[in-house]
């Protein structure tokens, strides 16, 4: 009797060190998966992993009018102003229309892959490049936005120093880069609340400046079409020069929407993909590029924070504040997203977007402060490129590698636990093209290939893609085969 009493009071005392000892080695797991797979934040951004079917409640006209913070930007009007006035008006129009075809149907495709699968094209990078290999992507992708937003901000600032010259410099760089960060704080729901509330306002003051132009002498007799300058025909390095200009926003403009595009409602994904595809395109190539020629041929001038301030004087300055506001903060934040995904593949660090949107602001303000924006051409060259080839990459590796030829996964996974380091299938794809592109677009190679680097960059990407990944076998795109992913999130 004895024995037994003593052989269940020792069972009792063992059940509880078991419990514990379970316990303890629960949260030793759970803390380890938390680790590596971070849980999204309380913003809603899903930064990452994919958005969940039942978080994508954002219909497509609500995405597009995100989208059309970035297609409202002054800088298209620069564009347009530049390459009518230096390489003629047609030469400029032909080169728009080449753009918003071949920008909407990467961004189409792009947006289609995005609110299929609920991520954005950093997340849909790790397997076709592996988990440290789209840290190039990411990176690329960060400081691109970083030095637009600089650059928008120059424009912003340059507008409102001419207006108010008592002003210092630092002070309005220092005001309007901090601004954009509070702006991005509760993330995409408040992005499209900004949106929507400046876009009646921009269409106002964009209807005002086209009136005063009408009204303004135009410098230039004839139809504004029908500019050419001296020594320059329809056609030829001209318009080489103008598609070359092109190619260094076109990239950006198709990628971008992908930040947006995951939280497409699953019912709007067909005409959801044309529309964000294609509208802001139409937008910003078309309509803003467009008066940017008509403007800078009627005006003579091809900076607008100078000739908006001329045709709308103090209303041109709030103007230019508003359209430079719009697009950077969806600088900053596609910028967050990209930083926060490259911290946490290569060096394990999540302090959340916000921190990252701050880190943003203040890169871009130190960017501004230091005038890097003087040379932003030589870094713009480089980024057209690598961002025209990272879009091709992404597109072939859809509709070539995984849907035509059944190379790989069906679906786009992003957890590292089931993804290798290095594909060298995408890295591959991505470096050589973007260096060989690079020293094209430097004039290394001839004229033709400088005009036209970033399409030869792409092209090549899409041979090497498709090459790679048959050579490979697909079997660098996942460790692990997974089956928690909804066959209604698999592409192919």
């Amino acid at each position: 009797m004895r024995s037994d009493i003593t052989a269940d009071h020792r069972l009792r005392e063992k059940e509880p060190r078991e419990k514990k000892l379970n316990e303890k080695v629960a949260k030793q797991k759970e803390h380890k998966q938390k680790e590596i797979r971070p849980e999204p934040e309380t913003s809603g951004d899903y930064t990452f992993d994919r958005v969940p079917r039942d978080e994508r409640k954002m219909g497509w006209l609500s995405i597009t009018n995100i989208t059309f913070g970035i297609a409202t930007a002054i800088f298209y009007f620069q564009m347009g102003s530049v390459m009518a006035l230096q390489f003629g008006a047609a030469n400029a129009i032909i080169s728009a229309v080449y753009a918003i075809i071949v920008a909407g149907i990467l961004g189409t495709i792009i947006v289609y892959l995005s609110a299929k699968s609920g991520m954005n094209v950093n997340l849909l990078s790790r397997g076709g490049f592996g988990y440290i290999g789209a840290s190039l992507t990411s990176l690329i992708y960060a400081s691109n936005f970083i030095m637009y937003c600089a650059f928008e901000g120059m424009i912003l600032v340059a507008a409102v120093h001419a207006y108010f010259p008592a002003i210092p410099m630092w002070i309005l760089i220092v005001l309007f880069g901090s601004i954009v960060i509070p702006l991005n704080w509760f993330g995409i729901k408040q992005l499209d609340k900004l949106q929507k509330w400046s876009l009646p306002l921009f269409g106002i003051f964009l209807i005002a400046a086209i009136v005063m132009a009408f009204k303004q002498p135009s410098l230039y007799n004839g139809s504004f079409w029908t500019y050419m300058p001296e020594g320059v025909q329809i056609g030829g390095t001209a318009l080489l020069l103008c598609i070359g200009m092109q190619h260094g926003i076109m990239g950006l403009t198709a990628l971008i929407a992908s930040d947006y595009a995951r939280f497409l409602k699953p019912k709007d994904l067909k005409i959801g993909s044309v529309a964000i595809g294609f509208i802001p395109q139409i937008f910003c190539f078309g309509v803003m590029g467009g008066l940017g020629i008509w403007f800078g041929v009627t005006l003579g001038e091809s900076n607008p924070g100078i000739y908006i301030v001329v045709l709308l004087g103090l209303g041109g300055v709030i103007f230019t504040m508003l359209t430079q506001i719009r697009i950077n903060i969806t600088n900053i934040y596609s910028s967050s997203l990209s930083l926060s995904s490259f911290f946490e593949n290569m060096f394990k660090f999540t302090p959340g977007r916000r921190f990252w949107v701050v880190a943003a602001g203040v890169i871009a303000m130190a960017l501004m402060l230091g005038g890097i924006v003087d040379h932003l051409g030589t870094a713009m060259t480089f980024q057209g490129v690598a961002l025209m080839t990272w879009a091709s990459i992404l597109v072939t590796d859809a509709l070539v590698v995984k849907k035509m030829l059944k190379i790989g996964p069906g679906y786009y996974e992003s957890r590292q636990e089931n993804l290798y380091k290095w594909n060298p299938v995408g890295v591959v794809s991505l470096i050589v093209p973007s260096v060989l592109g690079t020293i094209a677009a430097l004039g290394y190679m001839g004229t033709f290939l400088q005009s036209t680097a970033a399409f030869f960059a792409a092209i090549l990407a899409a041979v090497l893609t498709t090459g790679l990944a048959i050579l490979t076998k697909g079997h660098y795109y996942v460790k692990k085969e997974v089956t928690d992913i909804p066959k209604e999130d698999y592409i192919a």
